[in-house]
């Protein structure tokens, strides 16, 4: 299914074949995509490009998703952004800690490419 509406998506994965994956399915699906590998890269691009939504691994080095999630949730630009944790993190509390760090949405991997597509086709 082609987008109608292509949406600006940020991709962030510390697993660049997890990353540039889900990047390209998200393209085939008529959506824009640029991709960060860190959480501290995430910032960066989230801040240039204004993404629409957020889709972020929860384990990463360094910055993990949550604190990502947390710091980008005040920036200008991506604030609104839809954020969706996608992370083989699937606990009860892992739910609980990405809805206080300010994700919309917690995905457990291996994802369904069905519930992402049907996700972001009602962000349209």
């Amino acid at each position: 299914m082609t987008a109608v509406t292509p949406l600006r998506v940020l991709v962030v994965d510390d697993a660049r074949d997890t990353a540039d994956t889900l990047a390209y399915l998200v393209r085939l699906w008529g959506h824009e995509v640029r991709v960060a590998y860190d959480g501290h890269a995430a910032l960066g691009e989230a801040l240039a490009y204004g993404p629409d939504i957020v889709l972020m691994d929860i384990g990463m080095p360094g910055m993990d998703g949550w604190e990502a999630i947390s710091r980008l949730r005040k920036q200008e630009g991506a604030r609104k952004a839809l954020c969706v944790a996608v992370t083989a993190y699937g606990k009860e509390e892992d739910r609980r800690r990405s809805r206080q760090a300010g994700f919309d949405y917690h995905l457990v991997k291996p994802l369904d490419p069905n519930v992402l597509e049907q996700l972001l086709s009602e962000q349209r």
